[in-house]
C-alpha cells in the first residue's frame, strides 16, 4: 500500500492531511477515526442524493480496508484543530495496472475553504505515486430537471452541475458516463415478476437452466463464477473508461465471499447456467447488511455477450427477488445502478417496476 502523503500540513490554512489508521477491531480504542470516517461516507451519500439508501455500517466496510490482496483501500483523513473534516479514499485493484479510482469526501458546510482541493490533490499524488495513468472518481446528484448539467461524452443521461462535479471539470477530468440509479419496491405484488420470471424461462428454452445459491460460492462453482465476474470488465457498458480486462479465479472469489461474510452481509446470487457448454451465461446479485430491515443493494448483473437474445437477464434479476422475500422479508426496496445506456437492462428494470431515485456521474483524467 502506497502512504506517500502519511503527513502534510498547510501553513496557510492549519489544514492537516494524513493516512487513516485501519483499525484491527471495532472496538478497539484506536478504531474511533474509523467510525467517524464511516459516519462522514454515510453523510455525505444522504447530502448527495437525500436518500439514506447507501449508508454503510463500519461493520460491512472494515473487513475491505482490512484485506488488500485483491483491492487496496487508502483513506486520507483532513483535520482542522483535530476536528475530521473531510476524507478522501484512494482504491486500487492489484491485478490490473492502469487506474486507480477516489472517493472524495466534504460535506457542504465544509466546503470552499480550501479543504476539498488540497484532497483531490493529496488523492492525484497517491495514484502518481501508485504509477497508475488514469484517475477515476464518481458523483452523486438528485434529480433536478431544472438544474445546470454536464452531459457525458456517451451523450446518455445528465448529471447536476454541482460543486463536487464543477471541482472535477475544473480539474482537468471528463464526464465519461451517467448512471442512474433505480430502486424496486419489494413489498409490492410479485405476482408481475413471476409472470416475467415464467414468460423469460420459456423464451430461454432448455439450454439455459437456472442455478441459485447464497455465498459462500460453492465450490463446484467458483471457477465458472470467476469467469463470469470476470466479464463485468468487458462486457458492461463503460463509455471511454479506461477499464483494466479483470483477472479471476476461485480462490479471488473465496476472497471476495469471506470480506462479505466477516461484515455481516448476506448475498444471493441468481445465475444462468448454458448446459451445453456448462458455462454460466448470466447472474444477478443481491446484498444486504447485518439489519433485516435495510435497503437491499443490487451489485453485479451481467448477460454474457455471447448469450444475449434469450431474456437472461430477465431470469437473472426476477428470479433472485423472488428468492429475496424469503431471505430478507422485511426489506423495503432494492437499490441499484445502470449506464443510461445501457437500454436493454433499464427496458427490464422500467418493466419489472424500478423507478429512477438519483443519479451517479463517472469522471476521468489522464495523467501524463
Amino acid at each position: 500500500m502506497s502512504t506517500t502523503l502519511t503527513t502534510a500540513v498547510s501553513t496557510s490554512t492549519g489544514l492537516e492531511i494524513s493516512a487513516l489508521s485501519v483499525p484491527e477491531t471495532l472496538d478497539a480504542p484506536e478504531a474511533a477515526d474509523f467510525h467517524a470516517f464511516v459516519a462522514l461516507n454515510n453523510a455525505i451519500c444522504l447530502s448527495d442524493t437525500g436518500l439514506d439508501d447507501f449508508a454503510r455500517s463500519a461493520e460491512e466496510m472494515l473487513p475491505h480496508w482490512r484485506e488488500s490482496t485483491d483491492e487496496v483501500h487508502l483513506t486520507l483523513l483532513a483535520r482542522e484543530a483535530g476536528a475530521i473534516v473531510g476524507a478522501v479514499t484512494v482504491s486500487h485493484a492489484t491485478a490490473e495496472p492502469t487506474s486507480a479510482e477516489f472517493d472524495l469526501m466534504v460535506l457542504p458546510e465544509n466546503w470552499g475553504r480550501g479543504i476539498e482541493t488540497a484532497l483531490l490533490a493529496a488523492a492525484e499524488a497517491e495514484v502518481r505515486a501508485l504509477g497508475r495513468r488514469v484517475i477515476q472518481a464518481w458523483t452523486l446528484h438528485r434529480p433536478d430537471p431544472d438544474a445546470d448539467t454536464f452531459v457525458p461524452k456517451t451523450g446518455w443521461g445528465r448529471a447536476t452541475r454541482t460543486p463536487h462535479a464543477q471541482l472535477l471539470a475544473d480539474d482537468g477530468f471528463v464526464l465519461e458516463q451517467v448512471e442512474r440509479n433505480s430502486a424496486f419496491d419489494l413489498q409490492a405484488d410479485p405476482s408481475p415478476i413471476e409472470r416475467m420470471l415464467a414468460d423469460a424461462l420459456a423464451v430461454a428454452g432448455d439450454d439455459y437452466r437456472l442455478v441459485e445459491w447464497t455465498i459462500p460460492t460453492p465450490p463446484a462453482l467458483r471457477s465458472g463464477y470467476a469467469w463470469a465476474l470476470s466479464r463485468m470488465s468487458t462486457d458492461a457498458p463503460s463509455g471511454d473508461l479506461e477499464v483494466d480486462e479483470e483477472i479471476w479465479d476461485a480462490d479471488r472469489i473465496a476472497r471476495r465471499d469471506a470480506r462479505f461474510v466477516d461484515g455481516g452481509q448476506t448475498v444471493s446470487v441468481a445465475a444462468v447456467e448454458h448446459v451445453p457448454t456448462g458455462t454460466l451465461a448470466a447472474f444477478n446479485e443481491l446484498v444486504i447488511g447485518a439489519d433485516p430491515t435495510g435497503v437491499t443493494h443490487q451489485y453485479c448483473t451481467l448477460v454474457l455477450k455471447e448469450h444475449r437474445g434469450h431474456r437472461l437477464g430477465q431470469i437473472v434479476k426476477c428470479a433472485n427477488i423472488l428468492r429475496w422475500r424469503g431471505i430478507a422479508p422485511q426489506s423495503p426496496r432494492i437499490t441499484t445502478f445502470n449506464a443510461e445506456e445501457n437500454r436493454p437492462m433499464l427496458d427490464i428494470n422500467e418493466a419489472m417496476g424500478f423507478r429512477p431515485a438519483s443519479y451517479a456521474g463517472a469522471w476521468q483524467k489522464k495523467l501524463s
